[in-house]
């Protein structure tokens, strides 16, 4: 078989084993824990399904330029979105891995909020430029896009795979095979990113590869979901432990502080009950202080 005929066949399996990995998700109930990635499934479903008769230019219906200019937009905007819910996907899985110190979690989502907001400006920043058309500042926004989201993605498939023991998690957890899948995608994105402007009469084979990977992800992905979650394990941090140290310090951020009065206190700042009970523990006090000064 050549190159474009397994990618052909591989564009009609992909659908279905999203499809698939949808329906494992819904029954294992999943879905509320991972809704990014259940978006992330169904976006890639939906591109499949319109992009691959626009191919085809709808069985000769349409002119090739009306079935490229619109293969062009489907297929940018739907890349746009994916890279949008694996920014989600992040986060969720974040929210999940930190679900027991709560204050390096609520931290850390803030922080990822921002740091989303600044990706998501810098992407549109970097696409604006001289004699830049619509079709281009669409691809280099959506590519600037996507190269962050997966360094994003990088960054956090290191950071659970070096947390997972400590926030009582195994390498069985849908945890870590959700940020597996996620870490080979953002790989791939990357390499491809780099492989395709060094030599573009490469991109067929990137593609097979691609596409091989994809399906790959997506078997791993299932196989997480069919397996029984491990019961998490007790979470025991010693003292000196940084986790507890900075989920301290993140708990206590935002907090409003309390107040001591020192000075300038008069007695008309005081109800009448509080000051009949400050006279009555004057009153008790009294005979103590005078034992006190007989001593």
């Amino acid at each position: 078989m050549t190159k474009t005929a397994i990618i052909d066949l591989i564009s009609y399996v992909e659908p279905l084993a999203c499809l698939a990995a949808l329906i494992l998700m819904q029954r294992r109930r999943q879905i509320v824990h991972f809704k990014y990635l259940s978006g992330f499934l169904l976006t890639r479903i939906l591109s499949i399904v319109i992009m691959l008769p626009l191919l085809h230019r709808l069985g000769g219906r349409i002119s090739i330029h009306a079935s490229y200019l619109s293969y062009f937009f489907v297929y940018w905007i739907s890349y746009a979105i994916e890279a949008m819910l694996g920014l989600g996907m992040v986060y969720d899985v974040y929210k999940l891995a930190m679900a027991p110190l709560r204050g390096l979690q609520t931290l850390g989502m803030v922080m990822f909020r921002w740091a989303t907001a600044i990706a998501v400006a810098v992407a549109i920043g970097m696409a604006f430029g001289p004699n830049v058309s619509s079709h281009g500042f669409l691809v280099r926004a959506v590519t600037q896009l996507q190269q962050t989201q997966s360094i994003l993605t990088l960054c956090l498939l290191l950071f659970v795979a070096l947390a997972i023991r400590p926030m009582g998690l195994s390498f069985k957890s849908k945890i870590f095979g959700v940020s597996l899948g996620l870490g080979i995608l953002a790989s791939m994105n990357l390499i491809g990113s780099a492989w395709i402007s060094q030599a573009p009469s490469m991109s067929s084979t990137f593609n097979l590869i691609n596409s091989i990977m994809f399906c790959i992800v997506i078997s791993t992905w299932m196989t997480y979901f069919a397996l029984p979650e491990p019961k998490r394990r007790m979470i025991v941090l010693p003292t000196t432990s940084p986790f507890l140290r900075w989920n301290q310090i993140s708990m206590a951020l935002g907090d409003e502080p309390g107040f001591v009065a020192v000075g300038g206190i008069h007695p008309d700042m005081f109800a009448p009950a509080e000051v009949e009970i400050m006279r009555r523990a004057s009153k008790k006090m009294e005979p103590l202080a005078l034992r006190e000064t007989q001593a």
